[in-house]
């Protein structure tokens, strides 16, 4: 009885301020951290049927489990623009852009189960809720690179660096990439 009300005043008296603090300060972290340029989003739907048996008995008796999985996925492809390495050459007025990083696809799917039959002797496991998860990662990755997402992602990247030939002809410098001067965003090649 004691030890019951020794945690229900704790409870009660518990302040909330600390935690909300410093989950402020998390996300604060966080958002200083990010340097990415994402060019280019895509979304895709699947429809899978995952089907699992047990058989004993030589496949006399046999226990089955099926699901229904629907993955909606937003994709999106990015530039880690903190890795973009470059030396300023002030006495030529030069920007060498020396190295860009290659594209990082995010997948973040939203998977649903349907229709979930199971029996007691082959129950779902979390082992096939993560084996499910990867194989919509899979598939995903597969379309993905068939798609035409990457090369719109690297197109947007060159409309993107092109502000930079903007801006420095504008003031007079010039911007060389892959030991060659960069005059137009056509000659901009990744």
């Amino acid at each position: 009885m004691v030890i019951l009300a020794f945690f229900t005043f704790k409870y009660f008296t518990t302040d909330s301020e600390t935690s909300t603090e410093y989950n402020s300060n998390l996300i604060q972290e966080q958002i200083k951290s990010v340097g990415k340029l994402v060019v280019t989003e895509g979304h895709y739907s699947q429809v899978l049927t995952f089907k699992d048996k047990n058989s004993y008995f030589g496949g006399l008796v046999s226990f089955d489990k099926k699901a229904i999985v629907v993955a909606n996925s937003d994709v999106s492809v990015m530039y880690d623009l903190r890795q973009m390495q470059y030396e300023i050459d002030e006495k030529n007025k030069t920007i060498r852009i020396l190295s860009i990083p290659k594209e990082e696809i995010k997948i973040s799917p939203d998977i649903q189960y349907y229709d979930i039959e199971q029996s007691k002797f082959n129950e779902f496991t979390g082992a096939d809720f993560n084996n499910i998860s990867k194989k919509v990662k899979a598939d995903l990755v597969k379309k993905i690179e068939k798609s035409t997402l990457k090369s719109n992602a690297q197109n947007r990247l060159v409309s993107e660096l092109s502000k930079i030939l903007l801006v420095t002809h504008s003031v007079g410098w010039k911007v060389e990439y892959k030991g060659s001067e960069i005059k137009s965003e056509k000659e901009f090649q990744l």
